[in-house]
């Protein structure tokens, strides 16, 4: 009984002190739609048209492998009856090595976009990120919290929206 009303009087104090620290310093509280922030830096104009350009690059030559698996299967089997046994198994071997190709080739090239992509976009949220922390510190916020991270149910009146600030700080309109 006696350890209970110790650890009882411990939380009572600990609620007082923050009470007290809360009312010496009161929270400022600020919310920003970093999609929006990102949408507007023109960095990621321009990462949308690296990575663009590279998906139709591999779009281009998916395509013409399929179409070269597409011609030999087609080609084989319209002659499959013509082809001796070693011509015959030479051809479904050929046409079974492409389409190994093509499966290699689209799972590297899924693997080289991604790498592409994180390298594009990496320096823009860290760009985003490190002005939205410059204009917490430099304006005073306690917390700022991203509405597009799906965490918040609700954002007061009270609440700044800093967007303004941080695009400011990038030289954004």
């Amino acid at each position: 009984m006696k350890n209970t009303m110790k650890w009882l009087a411990v939380i009572a104090f600990m609620f007082a002190a923050m009470s007290m620290s809360a009312q010496q310093k009161p929270l400022k509280l600020g919310h920003i739609e970093s999609d929006k922030l990102i949408a507007a830096m023109p960095e990621m104009a321009e990462a949308r048209k690296k990575l663009e350009a590279k998906q139709t690059e591999i779009q281009t030559e998916s395509q013409n492998l399929r179409e070269q698996y597409q011609n030999k299967a087609a080609d084989y089997a319209k002659n499959v009856n013509t082809y001796s046994d070693v011509i015959r198994t030479s051809k479904e071997q050929e046409i079974q090595e492409l389409g190994q190709r093509i499966q290699r080739f689209e799972e590297t090239a899924m693997n080289d976009l991604n790498k592409t992509r994180d390298d594009l976009l990496h320096p823009i949220y860290e760009k985003a990120t490190n002005a939205i922390k410059e204009v917490g510190k430099e304006n005073g916020f306690t917390y700022i919290f991203d509405l597009n991270s799906g965490g918040i149910v609700y954002v007061s009146e009270t609440s700044e929206d800093i967007l303004p600030l941080v695009k400011k700080k990038l030289g954004l309109q």
